[in-house]
C-alpha cells in the first residue's frame, strides 16, 4: 500500500482531531479531502470507521471493517471492529464466529479474548465466557496491564454475570 501523502495525511490528523471533539461531520468533511485514491488506505479506512462508530452506523462500521480484514488481516483492527460492529447489530454470534480465527493469528491480543468473553456471554456460554477471560486476564499480567482490564470489565455490561463472581474466575 503506498504512503499517504503529507496533503492527506493533513486532513487524516484533521478528521481525527474532529473526532476527537465528537465532530463527525467536520471528521467528514476532512476524510472528502483526502485524494479518492487514498480513501481506500487502512489509515483513512480506521479513521472513517471511528468515524461511522461515533454516529453509531453500525452495517457501515462492519463493511469498512470487512474490507480492513481482507486489506491488512495482519492488523488486528478490522478483526476486532468488525466483530464489534456485528456485535452492536445484535448479531452476537456473526460477531463471535468471525473473530475466533483470530485467536491463533494474534495469541497475544488481550482485546480478542476479552471481545470473546464478552460474546459468550451475551450468547449464555459462561464457561467459555469464563475461559476467554482467565486468558485475557492472564495476558494482562503479563503486559502489566490488569487494572486496567479489570476496570474495563467491571463497567462491561455484557460481562455482568462475572461482575461478583471474581472468587470463580479468578483474575484478580
Amino acid at each position: 500500500m503506498d504512503d499517504l501523502e503529507p496533503h492527506d495525511v493533513m486532513h487524516l490528523n484533521a478528521a481525527e482531531g474532529w473526532l476527537g471533539l465528537g465532530n463527525v461531520i467536520e471528521a467528514d468533511k476532512e476524510l472528502k479531502q483526502i485524494a479518492p485514491a487514498m480513501r481506500s488506505h487502512p489509515e483513512v479506512m480506521a479513521v472513517r470507521y471511528n468515524m461511522m462508530a461515533k454516529a453509531e452506523c453500525w452495517q457501515a462500521c462492519e463493511e469498512i471493517a470487512d474490507n480492513l480484514v481482507t486489506l491488512v488481516p495482519e492488523s488486528t483492527f478490522g478483526w476486532i471492529h468488525r466483530s464489534f460492529a456485528l456485535h452492536e447489530m445484535k448479531c452476537t454470534q456473526e460477531a463471535l464466529d468471525k473473530l475466533l480465527p483470530a485467536l491463533d493469528l494474534f495469541p497475544d491480543e488481550i482485546l480478542i479474548r476479552y471481545n470473546l468473553a464478552c460474546y459468550e456471554c451475551v450468547l449464555g456460554n459462561m464457561s467459555q465466557a469464563k475461559l476467554h477471560l482467565v486468558e485475557a486476564f492472564d495476558l494482562a499480567h503479563k503486559q502489566d496491564c490488569t487494572d486496567q482490564w479489570k476496570a474495563s470489565m467491571l463497567k462491561d455490561e455484557d460481562l455482568k454475570p462475572f461482575w461478583d463472581m471474581w472468587d470463580e474466575v479468578e483474575i484478580i
